[in-house]
């Protein structure tokens, strides 16, 4: 889809087409292009039927503001939650403190399809969206204006480096992670470059700047608070806060609960009746030791994430599950124990193993009625497997 072609989209006659595209979404996409075709020129049915698509695919992420939004397959896939980007709406007027309201001028840099503008206009911030692409600033005007916007936030095509982040209360940053050959977790290769990211963030008054959650530590401002977000148990993203308050910090969504280093260090220990999986954001944050400290655990191997306790203790910050049996890693031993518990049915997870899962499943050859999950991990440096029962509810 081309700007022309997306701009006849937004006509009368192109929003028929969508509606009619909509209704076709999901079936034969033949027969869909020759029922399109009977009202509409090529152009506009292959525009219309993308787009009623892109739709249906949003639906998961942005749920009924989805039927009135547009998108591209990039905007779409890189477009935060809108739950996240309301997260981070709020940060924004919880970390500035010096004005009398909560309103910010905020200047998105890399402002996609608009996700992100949206939700800090939602919080009352006024925005200043800049795109480089054209059509994806098209799109998220539409979007502005769709959602009711318009008001509070203006987009305009543009390129990042241009922008002067000190003349806003609030530099927002989401670079593409994609290239021609897909997405990249390599800072170097975002766009706009890393380089121009970081002079950006070092002239604004604050910053908040969306990176992948695989971001290394070497790319983290030493003045920066990055937190890593999980929404229901995934985590989606970091930011990274400047000025920051905490080096490092873990946010659960939809709950909102934060956790932050206290300076603790998690013992080593053996294996316990429970072992505990911390969620994906306290890991990446770096507070494994602090989940520990919760379910009063500690860590069978010291450079593994996995918690061993004697207790079921409920937490947020972690999955538990119940250990029936925990053995060296043997692919015999393993097949015997899972006939002998009649189990056939599991679901595998590893960490700190070479072991490749889908190979382990089929040779397996599983048969019963009854479920269990397995843990591939080490115990010691040593390979070993747990299996077990949950995970159980907190």
């Amino acid at each position: 889809m081309d700007l022309d072609a997306f701009h006849e989209l937004l006509t009368p006659r192109g929003q028929k087409a969508l509606a009619e595209a909509a209704e076709l979404v999901g079936g034969d996409p033949v027969k869909a292009v020759t029922r399109l075709r009977r009202s509409y020129d090529s152009t506009l049915t292959s525009a219309a039927l993308t787009q009623a698509a892109l739709r249906d695919r949003a639906r998961a992420k942005f749920a009924d503001d989805a039927a009135r939004m547009y998108f591209t397959p990039n905007g779409l896939e890189q477009a935060t939650r809108p739950e996240v980007a309301a997260h981070r709406a709020r940060s924004v007027i919880e970390r500035v403190t010096e004005r009398a309201g909560p309103s910010q001028q905020v200047v998105d840099v890399c402002c996609g399809i608009g996700g992100d503008a949206v939700a800090l206009a939602g919080a009352g911030h006024r925005v200043d969206a800049v795109e480089l692409d054209p059509l994806t600033a098209e799109v998220a005007r539409a979007n502005v204006a769709a959602l009711g916007l318009d008001h509070l936030v203006t987009v305009t095509v543009g390129d990042a480096a241009a922008v002067a982040p000190e003349e806003y209360d609030v530099l927002f940053a989401d670079p593409a992670r994609r290239t021609a050959r897909g997405r990249t977790f390599d800072p170097r290769a975002y766009s706009p470059p890393w380089p121009v990211v970081t002079d950006l963030v070092a002239r604004a008054r604050r910053s908040c700047l969306k990176v992948a959650p695989g971001i290394p530590y070497d790319y983290i401002p030493e003045a920066a608070e990055a937190e890593w977000v999980s929404f229901r148990g995934e985590v989606k993203e970091a930011a990274l806060w400047t000025p920051g308050r905490v080096g490092r910090r873990a946010t659960l969504l939809p709950s909102g609960l934060s956790l932050t280093p206290s300076g603790v260090s998690a013992p080593t220990g053996p294996l316990g009746r429970y072992v505990y999986e911390p969620d994906g954001a306290a890991i990446r944050a770096h507070l494994v030791g602090e989940v520990a400290e919760l379910v009063n655990g500690r860590l069978p191997d010291p450079m593994i994430a996995y918690i061993a306790g004697d207790d079921p203790v409920d937490t947020p910050w972690a999955s538990r599950y119940e250990v029936h049996e925990a053995m060296p890693f043997s692919l015999k031993r393993l097949r015997a124990a899972l006939r002998a518990h009649e189990i056939g049915n599991v679901t595998i997870k590893k960490r700190g193993s070479a072991v490749d899962i889908d190979r382990l499943r089929r040779d397996l050859r599983l048969s019963g009625d009854k479920s269990a999950v397995i843990i591939l991990t080490r115990v010691m440096d040593q390979p070993f497997i747990l299996i077990c029962l949950g995970p159980l509810p907190a």
